[in-house]
């Protein structure tokens, strides 16, 4: 990783789980990375985020996806999370990675943006735009498998970038 990017945390599952959580993140950094490395039981296809704790229509969500042979696009508001990953993410096969960049995540003047983007081989690959409608600060993040449970061996690291 680049020099400004200070590790926060790390889990690796021991076990399969429905959901990582990273809580009591310190405002101390401009913005926070998080990736991962996981792949997803049966009864998912993305991989999700709720920041807080937050589980009401506080989030809006712009996804663009391609699978090698389509595109699409689709955009959802008033939605109860963020997505990490949509198309990305299959049931069974290779890990997934993602990539979510959470831009001034501790500002309490502005609403949160997080930028995601994932791939896997088999499925396609996406790009998503994600807005938090609120100004609190964040300092809790939840990953699950939307209805999936993250399989043993998944690994997910939250990182801070320094400011300059």
């Amino acid at each position: 990783m680049a020099s400004t990017y200070t590790p926060i945390a790390t889990t690796t599952l021991g076990s399969n789980s429905t959901a990582v959580t990273f809580s009591s993140i310190s405002g101390a950094y401009t913005d926070l990375i998080l990736v991962t490395s996981a792949k997803l039981t049966t009864g998912s296809n993305d991989a999700i985020v709720r920041v807080n704790s937050d589980t009401a229509t506080n989030y809006s969500n712009t996804i663009l996806t391609g699978t090698g042979s389509a595109a699409s696009s689709a955009r959802v508001s008033n939605n109860t999370k963020m997505y990490l990953d949509n198309n990305g993410w299959v049931t069974s096969g290779e890990f997934n990675v993602s990539i979510g960049h959470f831009m001034n995540y501790s500002n309490t003047t502005t609403y949160k943006t997080m930028l995601a983007r994932g791939n896997n081989a088999t499925s396609g690959v996406d790009a998503i735009v994600n807005l938090w409608r609120s100004t609190s600060a964040i300092t809790a993040i939840e990953i699950s498998g939307n209805g999936g449970t993250f399989v043993t061996g998944s690994t997910f690291t939250l990182y801070g970038i320094k400011a300059a």
